[in-house]
This record gives C-alpha cells, sequence and structure tokens, in this order.
C-alpha cells in the first residue's frame, strides 16, 4: 500500500450524496493539486458553494483490477464500481486533470466522513433483488399450473391479443423498426411490390365491382404453384389483412388472396402496407399473390387519393403487424369511413377472385383469418396426389375450432382435443349459428384415435343439411360462388349447397385442422350483419329453383313447400 495523499471532498448542495457510487464526476468539481513519488498523483474534489467537507484517502490497491474502483468506509467492506476506460477520459475532460497516467492507476477511495448513501443504495438493491425473485418464483409456479392457458408476451406489443397471437405464432426475430418511406431500402418507391393501373381492369358480371389481377406476385408463386397440386384462396378486407401474415407462414404453398378496397384512402393504404408485409415476411414476399377489387360507386374512384403527408412518415414495425396496420388506418379521412361502413363487403366476389387465380388443379378456399394447422400444404398434397375418388366428386372438409386468445396455438390433434375438453376450444360457429359446422360431427373427429400421422379421412358427412358451411378442399371444377350474395348470409352455404347437389361427397379429413382465434358469441354480431342477411335471403328463392333447373335435383327437398326446414327458417351467419 503506497503513500496515502489526503485530498478534499465537498459537496454540491442540492446533489445526491449516492450518486457517486455510480456516476463519477456527477455534481463534483475535480483539480490536480500535485503528485508525490509514492502514490502517482494526489487530487482534490471542491466545490465554490459552501457546504460541509469531507476527507478522503487515495491509495494504490494492487489487488483491483485496472478497469474497476473500490470505495469503502472504514469499518466496512469495499463497494466495487465498474468503470470503463471511456468513463475516466470523460472523467479527466471534466475534471480538468493533467496526468494522462490517471486512466491507468489502481486506487481505493476510502471514506472518513459519515455518508448514509451507500447505506440507503445497498438496502433499496437489496430489496429490488427480492422483489424480482419473487415475481420470477411466481411466474414458474403459474406456468406450471396452467400451461394451456399460457398468455403470449410480446416484447414492445401494445396491439390487442390478434397481434400478440400472430407474433408469437410466428416465433419472429424482428429487423429494426421500418420506415415506410424510409431510405434503408426505399420500400416505398418499390414498384414492383405493387402494382395497379385503374383505366385496366375487368368488370364483374353485373358491373357492380372491377377486378384487378395480379397486383403483387410472391417471388415462388409461380414455382409453388408448380411444386404443390393445393392452392389456398383467401379474400380479406384492408381492416383484417394482418390475418394473412400468420397464414402465410403456416401454409407453405402457393396462396391467392383477394382484397377489397373501397375507397382510394384505402388503396394507397394498401399500397404502403402490403410493401411493408413483404419487406418484413419472406413467407409473404415469396407465398402469397394479391388481386383488388374496388366498387364502381365511389364517387372519386378515378384517381389516386391526396393523403396527409403523416401516412409517409409512420414508423413500421415489424413485430407489430396489426399495429402497423392500425396506425397507417388512422390516415384514412373521415368520408373514406363513413363510406365503407354502409357498403356491403362482396365476400362471393372475392372467393371468386381468388380461386380464379389459382394455377393447382386443387383448390382450398377459405377466409383470411382461418389459420391452417402446421404442414398442412405438405401434408395435403401428399393426400391429394394418391387418393382416389370417383369422377373427381370430392370435397375434403377440413375441421374448423374456434380458439380462446389466452391458449398457444395447438402443434397437432391432441393439444386440440385436450384444449376442446377444457373449453378452450370449440366447433367453429357452435354458439353462434351451430348449423354452420353441425354436419362435420366433431365428436366423432375427436374421439377417433390418432394412429395414422398422415392425413386421411376420418368419416363421410352423412347428415348433409342446408346451411352446411365447412371449410373443404375440392377440385377446381368444383361450382363457383354465386356473386348475387353480397355482404353476409347465404355466401358460403349456397356454393356448398350446389356442390353437395352437383353430386360432390363430404369427406372429413384428420388429424389436420384450422383454427380461427377468439371464442365467439351471437351478442358480439352487429346488426347490420343480420339485416344483409334478411335481403339474401330474397335472392335464394330464386337461386334454388335455378339449381335444380341446372341440374335437375332436389336432395333436400327444398322446393317442396310442405316441407318446412327448419335451419333454413334460421339465419346463417
Amino acid at each position: 500500500m503506497g503513500l496515502a495523499t489526503q485530498v478534499h471532498l465537498t459537496r454540491v448542495p442540492g446533489e445526491p450524496r449516492r450518486r457517486l457510487l455510480t456516476r463519477w464526476g456527477a455534481g463534483w468539481n475535480i483539480d490536480v493539486l500535485g503528485a508525490t513519488a509514492a502514490s502517482g498523483f494526489a487530487t482534490s474534489f471542491h466545490n465554490t458553494a459552501p457546504a460541509a467537507a469531507a476527507k478522503i484517502e487515495i491509495r494504490r490497491s494492487p489487488s483491483l483490477p485496472a478497469n474497476r474502483f473500490g470505495i469503502s468506509e472504514r469499518t466496512k467492506s469495499p463497494w466495487l464500481v465498474r468503470c470503463h476506460p471511456s468513463d475516466l477520459q470523460v472523467l479527466r475532460s471534466r475534471s480538468h486533470i493533467s496526468r494522462a497516467a490517471y486512466a491507468n492507476e489502481r486506487v481505493m477511495f476510502s471514506w472518513s466522513a459519515r455518508l448514509c448513501g451507500c447505506r440507503f443504495w445497498s438496502l433499496s438493491v437489496l430489496g429490488v433483488i427480492l422483489v424480482t425473485c419473487c415475481n420470477v418464483l411466481l411466474t414458474i409456479r403459474l406456468l406450471q399450473n396452467a400451461p394451456d392457458c399460457e398468455t403470449r408476451v410480446l416484447p414492445g406489443l401494445t396491439a390487442p391479443q390478434a397481434a400478440k397471437r400472430l407474433v408469437t405464432a410466428l416465433a419472429l426475430t424482428p429487423p429494426p423498426p421500418l420506415r415506410v418511406n424510409g431510405s434503408t431500402e426505399d420500400v416505398a418507391s418499390s414498384a414492383a411490390d405493387f402494382t395497379l393501373n385503374l383505366h385496366l381492369g375487368r368488370w364483374d358480371s353485373r358491373r357492380l365491382y372491377k377486378m384487378f389481377d395480379w397486383t403483387s406476385v410472391g417471388t415462388k408463386y409461380v414455382e409453388l404453384s408448380q411444386n404443390f397440386c393445393v392452392c389456398l384462396a383467401t379474400q380479406s378486407s384492408l381492416e383484417r389483412l394482418f390475418s394473412l401474415v400468420q397464414v402465410a407462414h403456416q401454409w407453405a404453398g402457393p396462396i391467392s388472396a383477394a382484397l377489397f378496397l373501397s375507397s382510394p384512402d384505402e388503396l394507397k393504404i394498401a399500397k404502403h402496407y402490403i410493401r411493408f408485409v413483404r419487406h418484413c415476411y419472406a413467407t409473404v414476399k415469396e407465398r402469397v399473390t394479391f388481386h383488388v377489387a374496388i366498387p364502381k360507386d365511389h364517387p372519386s374512384f378515378t384517381s389516386e387519393a391526396r393523403m396527409s403527408a403523416g401516412m409517409e412518415n409512420e414508423k413500421l414495425d415489424c413485430s407489430k403487424p396489426e399495429a402497423s396496420l392500425r396506425l397507417l388506418m388512422r390516415h384514412r379521412r373521415p368520408e373514406a369511413a363513413r363510406w365503407r361502413v354502409k357498403l356491403p363487403y362482396p365476400q362471393n366476389h372475392m372467393r371468386n377472385l381468388a380461386r380464379r387465380n389459382c394455377q393447382t388443379s386443387y383448390v382450398f378456399v377459405t377466409d383470411v383469418d382461418i389459420v391452417p394447422s402446421g404442414q398442412q400444404a405438405e401434408k395435403l398434397d401428399a393426400f391429394l396426389r394418391k387418393q382416389h375418388c370417383p369422377d373427381g366428386l370430392c370435397a375434403f372438409v377440413i375441421p374448423t375450432y374456434e380458439l380462446d386468445e389466452r391458449v398457444r396455438f395447438p402443434q397437432n390433434k391432441s393439444e386440440l382435443v385436450r384444449l376442446a375438453k377444457k373449453g378452450l376450444a370449440r366447433p367453429f360457429h357452435q354458439k353462434v349459428f351451430i348449423y354452420n359446422q353441425f354436419a362435420t360431427n366433431f365428436t366423432k373427429w375427436q374421439l377417433a384415435p390418432d394412429i395414422n400421422p398422415e392425413v386421411h379421412v376420418s368419416h363421410n358427412v352423412t347428415n348433409f343439411e342446408f346451411l352446411y358451411e365447412p371449410f373443404y378442399v375440392a377440385s377446381d371444377t368444383a361450382p363457383a360462388h354465386d356473386e348475387r350474395f353480397i355482404g353476409y348470409g347465404y355466401t358460403r352455404n349456397t356454393q356448398v349447397y350446389e356442390t353437395f347437389v352437383a353430386g360432390f361427397q363430404f369427406r372429413v379429413l384428420s388429424p389436420i385442422f384450422t383454427v380461427h382465434w377468439g371464442l365467439q358469441n351471437k351478442k358480439s354480431r352487429p346488426g347490420w350483419r343480420e339485416r344483409q342477411n334478411s335481403l339474401n335471403r330474397r335472392n335464394f328463392e330464386i337461386f334454388k329453383r335455378e339449381v335444380f333447373a341446372r341440374y335437375q335435383k332436389d336432395p333436400l327437398r327444398m322446393l317442396n313447400p310442405r316441407i318446412k326446414h327448419s335451419p333454413a327458417a334460421r339465419s346463417s351467419p
């Protein structure tokens, strides 16, 4: 231990005493007084303001490493504070220390003044450590007691639970936040991501909607269409487009996505958002091809909207696909939002648009919020290539379940069945409209043993009834969706009914499945859906007669007025 040199320490009024432990020189002025042969230097801490002074000693301490300082009270154990060389350089610049050798010295400060800040600081650290340990133990206990109700927590995610589900299921390692019009890759200026000419499109049969094919083509869409014999055809409004990220992650085959845009504002937002998701998610960029439909009657759908420049500067985070979409949707003008509310959503137009742009022999028509189970495309492709169906008239039903938002996405059928037994999963629309999926016979599907891990037929649908509308895979020769049904009600079930009349046999597959997030109830359904359902019920009276004239069949006796069909008397979802 070298010769001690006494220096004076004067505290600046208003500065907490314990700050000296963690922020060197904060609130203190340090001057060099001189040097001695033994200690190498001597310093003085002082301030012009009057305050209580304290004496300290500076000694060499060979036992301490070069990047640490030791601080101790005279009857206490040393306090060690890590100090990097860069911090010493800052200390020298603030303290006007003239000797460059100061950075390499090993010194020990020994307090002789009664500074109580150290004691309070140590108690605070001990309290923080105890609280942290308690939180960790409680978290571990909760995870062990309720593995199926585990809440998914995402870093920095403030969007609703749907976005939490999405990023957790994808197990993403998100890149840094992306500015839509940023300079990193100039995403907004990449014309290859989205191309649409409002003057080049095709009209539907009644000239109500204009369709634009291939507005954004997946980089591997052609290759995937050649390698797979089944294509997933889905459709979405702009508000639900974020769900496509998880669908693309789960489905490895080609995806044909139809997007309905009700105003020029939504068109501009869609361009930005599609470029964003293609930049952030390779699965979307490679697998998904977008097609667009717009309404004829919008008064200003002849040019792109002039929107606020704020949308150009929004920071979109790749780990938050739903929250990023909501940021962009805030820039939709109020008049455009009001127009969208009163405009019926053309579901069947969108389904036909997505399906007609599939390039495979089989199509799987779904909604954008229907998420396939893992490796479903590969398993289905293997099954369809070796299955034998007379005349190709088979419709392969894939069971769909509602899933509680608190649980993890089930990795296999066994996990799904376990969740269903606990009430955390149930057949799709079971509480909203039981006829929607009732003929699938979920009880039989759940009880069937999973001996064969490959896709196989669990059982045939033997109790087909009207308003049955499963999600199924079928040959592309199956009847199209009737486009006179606009909005909600009699959209999917009329197509399923015509497919049944055309002679298709419905067969339930196992062990694959699809999931819709959230347990639904009828009270959550808006009133305007029931009004649209009533309007479509009138069109059905004409539709069922046309089906009979086309196939000369009436297997459910829909045209017999003396037979009452209780399912038909109820409202469809």
